[in-house]
């Protein structure tokens, strides 16, 4: 089961599961035309901890 939105922006994005960060990825990425500053904000970081996530399984 997932935690919702307003449990996750409690935490660090390194708190957050794979399944998580994806999950969001993939819904920030749709709705990035409507994206205020603070979503983008928001959803760079996601981008910033998926990578980081992958370059440490090489």
């Amino acid at each position: 089961m997932y935690r919702d939105f307003s449990e996750l922006s409690m935490m660090s994005k390194s708190d957050w599961s794979n399944e998580e960060l994806v999950r969001f990825h993939e819904s920030f990425q749709q709705l990035l035309p409507y994206l205020t500053a603070e979503g983008g904000v928001i959803y760079k970081e996601i981008l910033k901890e998926i990578e980081a996530r992958s370059s440490t399984r090489h």
